[in-house]
């Protein structure tokens, strides 16, 4: 405050307008003004907060069939360590093959992350599982999930990404080499209803993320999931790594923009070695209740309608569908040529690497060619209805250009629609119908 009386009183002796004398003003007045503006400054500053906090409390509404489920599974240590934890932990995590690595992979329950974690444990890498197994979608798939990953001797840890004393046990338990970082909120459309937990995982959660590795000694590489949905309304097709990524059509495309935002920052600032992949719609055995191609056929079954959406002036919706076989192949390349970290006790050493990636399949197909497909493979008819596509988020098409992950990766998808939605629909029914579950809706 003793900086600011000098100011005042020389601002004070300045002329209002040219040619005219302003009167000086005494001590008591620039008190009573100072007092003033401070009491005016903290009357909007907690307007503003309290504004914020409402928003959040009002984030998720109370009627929603979706529980907060971004408060949950956190710093509850009662649930993780112990020796007999540790002991599993190190079980899971221990490298079978010569050449392995050890690889902590989060989201392991999810879809992406399941085929991930037994395709490393396959060919003898260490790997161990993190999952908080929220109720976005249907919680019995996730566990199956994890029985099928038990059964391959993968451990997956239950617990929060936004649980650092849990994230630093982990890296005290096992020195990971690589983190294959799966865990997100997903989803275009759940961002309407509760935007705060986009925030949570696809940023708080990847900051989480960083903050343990960049002090890991050594520190690991580090693999993540972005998405295609960073090129927003880019109308520029193919999608190419070198595209605008700055006019997100939805706040997850936009928390996915921003998490590639904030790994260059701690690439540069810390020396984590980091590449992002974006991933085009990707399916297959195991996926996401939420999916087109998994509800559609759920209803197809059901015999309830499906919409089906189209752009403007009747435009055709089409995507770039990719068979998770082909987004695996393109996830372990990128961990088998991730080059070290080059920091040491969170300070960077030495340049370190950053890339980004399209794992896509390069030939986009009508969303109405998928019900087609369908409809063949189910031998049932669906029930289409036509509808105009909302203001949700959604985009109207996808396309990947892959050159850049053909050239530094080898990717290369062999996996067309047909033939993946056939093993899905072969799935689907035999996990649903023989095992005796029942989908939800």
């Amino acid at each position: 405050m003793s900086q600011l009386k000098p100011i005042s009183s020389h601002l004070d002796n300045i002329p209002s307008t040219p040619g005219k004398f302003k009167m000086d003003k005494s001590p008591y007045i620039h008190r009573l003004r100072w007092h003033f503006s401070l009491a005016k400054l903290s009357f909007w500053c907690f307007l503003f907060l309290g504004l914020i906090l409402i928003f959040f409390l009002r984030s998720t509404p109370p009627s929603s069939p979706y529980s907060d489920h971004s408060r949950r599974s956190l710093g509850n240590p009662s649930t993780w360590g112990g020796p007999a934890w540790e002991k599993r932990v190190r079980s899971s995590a221990r490298v079978q093959s010569r050449k392995g690595i050890t690889v902590l992979v989060t989201g392991a329950a999810g879809f992406v992350g399941t085929h991930v974690s037994a395709a490393l444990k396959h060919r003898g890498d260490g790997v161990l599982g993190l999952d908080n197994f929220n109720d976005y979608y249907e919680p019995t798939l996730k566990r199956s999930r994890q029985d099928l990953l038990e059964r391959t001797g993968v451990f997956v840890v239950e617990g929060d990404i936004n649980d650092l004393p849990l994230l630093r046990k982990l890296f005290d338990v096992v020195a990971f080499s690589h983190v294959m970082h799966l865990a997100a909120q997903a989803g275009v459309r759940y961002a309407m209803q509760n935007p705060s937990s986009y925030v949570h995982s696809n940023i708080a959660g990847l900051v989480s993320i960083l903050e343990v590795c960049k002090s890991a000694n050594p520190q690991p590489s580090i693999v993540w999931a972005s998405s295609s949905s960073v090129y927003g309304l880019n109308s520029k097709v193919p999608f190419s790594e070198r595209d605008r990524t700055d006019q997100p059509a939805s706040l997850y495309a936009a928390t996915k923009k921003a998490g590639e935002e904030i790994a260059h920052t701690y690439n540069h600032i810390h020396g984590l070695s980091i590449t992002g992949l974006r991933f085009f719609t990707v399916y297959g055995p195991w996926g996401r209740p939420d999916m087109a191609y998994f509800f559609f056929t759920k209803d197809i079954l059901k015999g309830k309608s499906i919409s089906i959406f189209e752009g403007p002036n009747h435009g055709t919706v089409a995507r770039d569908f990719t068979y998770i076989d082909d987004i695996v192949k393109g996830c372990l390349a990128s961990l088998d040529t991730a080059e070290k970290s080059t920091g040491s006790g969170g300070k960077k050493k030495g340049p370190a690497q950053l890339r980004v990636f399209n794992l896509g399949n390069t030939s986009p197909v009508p969303v109405t060619k998928l019900v087609s497909i369908l409809e063949r493979l189910l031998k049932v008819k669906a029930n289409k209805v036509m509808l105009k596509m909302p203001r949700n988020g959604d985009v109207q098409f996808t396309h990947a250009n892959i050159t850049l992950a053909q050239r530094e990766l080898g990717y290369k998808p062999t996996t067309d629609l047909q033939t993946g939605l056939k093993k899905f629909v072969r799935w689907y029914l035999s996990y649903y119908s023989s095992s005796g579950k029942k989908s939800s809706g």
